[in-house]
């Protein structure tokens, strides 16, 4: 006889939705295991023919993955367990899964011109913890990008950041260039000591001045961080910067988003002793297990960038600017910095107060089937300081989209964001056009 289930309604959760999740769970409890699993199946099939078959997936945090890459996690050695460093495994019978981590290691090593890598992370995320706990102690002061500066959550104290008990303040930014303000963060380096300073976050129009703000940092004994979060698959195709050359203590990042690969994280460094704490936060640490199907996926990854990269990451960024200039010639509101343009990189911002915020405006366009999402821009404030829509190229890159194809999605945008169309009568052209984007490219 199974235990009852505790069904209370939790408080912390908004009304509307802890009602409708309350709901869809009550008809789930009603299900046997048959009907549990075909449900599974139903789902995972309606989400792939909405994701990849009817929808432009212009949201900045997601790819697709290689079709080989996807095969190998669902192999068995995704279920064992691998502690300890290969040749001295805590558990036996490792002895072929654990040729996977020094290939890994190898091939994501030679990727991104770094020394050392921790290829056993997560996610983006828990890359950052692990930089924070290599970098810092509780309690110690970190400075990093403002939300309206498209400053993560996790460097903040509402995620790993505060989590860790790390004391964040702001990097003083120029918006109209999108910019570190380098004069500004002199100031506040030599004021407040801090021990971590972090470049990046969830957008980047533009590449940042990493060797000044190292500068700073060696004046004041402070780690530059580089969340690569959503660049790493640019800079590991040489097509942005270069931030551990260019003087970046480590480099985090997530495995999806512009890489293609599973999700997960990385941290990289070419310093010896970062590098030797860094294994001891992951392993005895924070990792007492990770999926070495994710490992097998992320070598695929890794190998589709060091043979296609370079051309996939110059038409990610071609594509961006052409969306951006007929977006703009559209009448789509789009962010610019003077003598920069709207974009060097995958990503595009548009400013989003005339339709309530970048969340609303994103809603909006979702029921036409495209997918954005909400994000900080520098300038008038919205809920959340979610001011501005955020778009990235990457994923209908792959799906073989040319700047000749952004043309045509920037009108179905501009019907919705300009014109007022209904966005339900735009889903059906959104289909339409999607259907001559079913083949996969840059990819082995």
């Amino acid at each position: 006889m199974t235990a009852p289930v505790d069904t209370a309604a939790r408080p912390w959760v908004p009304g509307p939705l802890e009602t409708a999740i309350q709901e869809r769970a009550a008809t789930y409890r009603t299900l046997d295991a048959n009907a549990v699993e075909a449900e599974v199946h139903r789902l995972l099939d309606d989400h792939e023919r909405y994701m990849d078959h009817e929808c432009l997936s212009l949201y900045a945090g997601t790819n697709v993955m290689n079709p080989r890459a996807v095969r190998l996690l669902a192999t068995s050695v995704g279920s064992r367990p691998s502690l300890g460093y290969p040749g001295d495994k805590y558990e036996m019978g490792m002895q072929y899964a654990e040729q996977l981590e020094i290939l890994a290691a190898e091939v994501l090593k030679d990727l991104f011109h770094a020394r050392y890598v921790e290829y056993r992370v997560g996610s983006g995320s828990l890359a950052n913890l692990y930089a924070y706990m290599v970098c810092a102690r509780p309690g110690d002061l970190m400075l990093a990008f403002p939300p309206e500066a498209a400053g993560h959550v996790g460097h903040h104290e509402g995620g790993a950041a505060g989590l860790y008990g790390l004391d964040v303040r702001t990097v003083p930014f120029d918006g109209r260039r999108m910019a570190v303000d380098l004069d500004g963060l002199a100031r506040e380096a030599r004021a407040l000591k801090p021990k971590i300073i972090m470049v990046a976050g969830s957008m980047c129009l533009f590449p940042y001045d990493v060797p000044a703000v190292r500068e700073i940092a060696d004046e004041v004994g402070a780690y530059v961080v580089y969340d690569a979060a959503h660049m790493s698959g640019l800079i590991a195709s040489g097509a942005f910067q270069q931030p551990l050359a260019e003087g970046a203590h480590l480099l985090t990042c997530s495995t999806y988003k512009s890489f293609g690969g599973p999700p997960s994280g990385l941290v990289l460094t070419n310093d010896a002793d970062l590098a030797q704490r860094l294994e001891y936060v992951a392993y005895p640490g924070m990792t007492a297990n990770f999926d070495l199907s994710k490992t097998a996926a992320l070598i695929v990854a890794a190998l589709d960038l060091r043979e296609h990269g370079p051309a996939y990451a110059q038409m990610c960024i071609d594509n961006a600017v052409a969306l951006a200039t007929a977006l703009d010639a559209q009448g789509v509101p789009v962010y610019h910095v003077e003598g920069r343009g709207f974009t060097a990189s995958q990503h595009v911002g548009l400013p989003a107060q005339r339709y309530g915020g970048g969340t609303p405006g994103s809603r909006l366009l979702e029921r036409a089937n495209i997918l954005v999402s909400g994000i900080g821009l520098p300038g008038p404030e919205c809920p959340n300081d979610f001011n501005a829509i955020r778009i990235g190229t990457q994923e209908v890159t792959r799906w073989g989209m040319t700047p000749d194809s952004m043309a045509e999605v920037a009108k179905l945008m501009a019907r919705v964001l300009v014109g007022g169309d209904d966005p339900t009568a735009v889903r059906e052209a959104v289909i339409a056009l999607r259907r001559d984007y079913q083949t996969l490219h840059y990819i082995r």
